[in-house]
């Protein structure tokens, strides 16, 4: 790496002269190219005189000259970009919002995680030296316990403009995203700084906006509550002049600081002044800056590419600090009711990075199942936590690009919604016929004969398909005839409704066996798949009601001998081989109820060893383990991140032996 950071710039917008100006500005940056889909646009030569033009932002990424490159188009260019510059090798600064979503960003984190590249969120005002002449006078106790926080960031466009980026749902318009984002980053910081942190995730946040004709925010506005006791009230506006002043409440007295976001100047220079407002006087404060606003990013960022950091130090904004942000503003515009036409599954057709889904190809293999017609991943997926299209489509998409083609839906997740996803998600990319499908019904209450297919047909619909690969009964009525519930299942069998196996979630062994031999004596399709709890640790008592384990030496035996098919929820015991659990660990009552005895500790123990031993994880022995069983075995894994996904695909990259096997379930 040179003494110097080459940057290259992707969008020669306004802001883009700004961080040009900032480069200039900064030690150890230097402008090297910008790219453009147009070069030859006049003002390029007046604006960036001097510096080499780049036409196409591929060209820009395939640059050699060019160390790490500054993001400044359109906010739903944001995640695309930087992405792909991480798959080229090369550190980014994203023009805030670093992404759309925390989902997003976690996905561009996961990105430049796996290619060593420093990504971060260019909130300029944060690196600004006045930013820590804040934290300082309020973690000493300037004045006093501080108690309240309101910051806003508001200017009026005059009219309203539809296709303009500011407005337009396709661009992902409105204040929250533009403007709001600044004051929830300060709230943020303020709590944090309390209490002795980087920063504070709230613990409650409560939004409202006025919506427009595109659906996105004119003015907006939101309560943060913070765990140490902290109200922060944040504001933002694209159709209204706010103070754009930030307030910092104490038992003392108060710290204003006008116009924060530049440090009380504008893009050029602010000379950051901090008035602090005690028994009627007021003293101000100012660390008299006269360098570029925009330097000190650029210098922040070029340090840690050189210090081989792949995030801002505080109060700079680390990738969890990110994270939290956009958490926030995902809250928000849940309450305004605000999801970008950008974000829906009819025009994100494409990957997170902008391109067609890959082949259903990777490191996860296929097996046959039997009663099956297809080849099925070795690993299904659940997915039941995502709640908009454009968050679930960047895992499913993952899995299905890592060759697993088993998902996981049922009548009750999320009220229907993870079935409308993968509805949504077979549509736009067209796999439904490689995908397993596993539809589930009659959840309790609800467990009779008749709601299966009066439930189904409400799934199918939802799913956007006329059937289900694999099928469950998700618990069992023993107060009603197994034979009454075999003669409903072998029905959507003969409409076709049901194309594969089907069977019971949490059903006994001895129901399963009456069910298989009542359909054997009346000519009907035999059940031959379970949906059960199976581990390396045992369930010792259900974790929701109805719920049965099959990890049992009884239950391992029945499976073995009856070669039933087992498809493993909480496979990975819940936590139980992280470090969530131990011995001395008793602050998850859940992990204590349903998990902890001696039997389960001393398995627990032997995959440590184990772990050790292979350069592994407890928690991916523990999934090894339930793949290799004696009889068909496919666990439900439940990642809410690419890295969580990452993480459990290690597993395929060894093998147990059977020996391995048996020691860890018995010693």
């Amino acid at each position: 790496m040179t003494s110097k950071i080459r940057w290259g710039i992707i969008g020669p917008g306004s802001i883009a002269k700004a961080f040009r100006d900032g480069v200039a500005g900064s030690q150890h940056g230097v402008l090297e190219a910008i790219a453009t889909r147009d070069p030859s646009k006049p003002n390029l030569a007046t604006d960036f005189p001097g510096i080499r033009v780049v036409k196409g932002y591929e060209a820009l990424l395939a640059d050699p000259n060019v160390d790490a490159v500054y993001i400044a188009v359109p906010h739903t260019g944001h995640a695309e970009w930087a992405i792909k510059a991480a798959e080229a090798g090369k550190h980014v600064l994203v023009e805030k919002p670093l992404a759309l979503s925390a989902f997003e960003a976690d996905a561009v984190f996961h990105a430049h995680r796996k290619a060593g590249t420093f990504a971060g969120e260019a909130f300029m005002y944060r690196l600004h030296p006045q930013t820590a002449k804040i934290i300082e006078l309020v973690k000493s106790g300037t004045i006093g316990e501080v108690r309240m926080i309101q910051s806003s960031f508001g200017f009026n466009m005059g009219k309203f403009q539809a296709q303009h980026r500011l407005f337009a749902s396709q661009l992902a318009g409105g204040g929250i995203m533009d403007v709001g984002c600044y004051p929830v980053s300060m709230a943020r910081l303020i709590a944090g700084a309390v209490a002795g942190k980087g920063f504070a995730d709230p613990i409650k946040v409560s939004g409202t906006a006025q919506l427009n004709a595109e659906g996105t925010d004119d003015w907006a506005a939101a309560t943060l509550t913070f765990g140490n006791g902290i109200v922060a009230q944040v504001s933002c506006a694209v159709m209204a002049n706010l103070d754009n002043v930030l307030r910092i409440h104490g038992s003392e007295g108060r710290i204003e600081v006008p116009d924060f976001w530049f440090a009380g100047g504008n893009r050029d220079q602010g000379l950051g002044k901090i008035d602090v407002i005690k028994g009627g006087t007021t003293e101000t404060i100012s660390v008299n800056e006269s360098a570029h606003v925009y330097s000190f990013e650029a210098e922040a960022a070029s340090l840690a590419i050189i210090e081989k950091r792949e995030e801002f130090s505080a109060p700079g904004m680390s990738w969890a600090d990110t994270l939290g942000n956009l958490r926030v503003l995902d809250a928000w515009r849940k309450d305004a009711g605000i999801e970008f036409s950008v974000e829906k599954s009819n025009a994100r057709v494409n990957t997170l990075d902008n391109r067609k889904l890959g082949p259903n190809t990777g490191v996860i293999p296929k097996r046959s199942i039997p009663g099956l017609g297809k080849q099925a991943s070795a690993v299904a997926l659940g997915f039941e936590d995502f709640r908009t299209f454009s968050s679930g489509a960047i895992l499913l998409d993952a899995f299905w690009e890592r060759g697993g083609n088993i998902f996981d839906t049922a009548f009750i997740y999320s009220g229907g919604y993870t079935e409308k996803l993968f509805g949504e998600w077979h549509k736009s990319r067209g796999t439904r016929e490689g995908a397993v499908l596993i539809g589930k019904g009659a959840h309790s209450p609800l467990v009779y004969p008749d709601v299966i297919g009066k439930q189904l047909t409400q799934s199918l619909d939802r799913l956007q398909t006329d059937y289900v690969d694999v099928y469950f009964m998700h618990r069992d009525n023993t107060e009603v005839p197994v034979g009454e519930f075999v003669d409903a299942m072998d029905a959507e069998v003969k409409k076709g409704r049901i194309r594969g196996p089907f069977g019971g979630s949490n059903w006994t062994k001895e129901r399963f066996d009456e069910a298989v031999a009542y359909a054997e004596r009346s000519g009907k399709t035999k059940p031959q798949a379970l949906s059960n709890n199976f581990a390396l640790s045992e369930m010792l008592v259900p974790i929701w009601d109805g719920c049965v384990t099959s990890s049992t030496d009884e239950w391992k035996k029945w499976l073995i001998d009856k070669q039933v098919t087992n498809f493993s929820w909480s496979s990975q015991g819940r936590g139980f081989f992280t470090d969530r659990a131990g011995r001395d660990k008793l602050d998850n009552e859940e992990l204590i109820r349903c998990w902890y005895n001696d039997k389960n500790f001393a398995r627990r123990d032997r995959a440590i060893e184990l772990a050790q031993k292979l350069g592994q994880n407890p928690i991916h022995i523990a999934l090894a383990f339930v793949l290799e069983q004696k009889f068909p075995s496919i666990p439900l894994i439940g990642p809410r991140t690419l890295g969580e996904l990452d993480d459990s695909l290690k597993t395929f990259g060894f093998k147990l032996t059977p020996e391995q096997v048996a020691w860890l379930d018995n010693g």
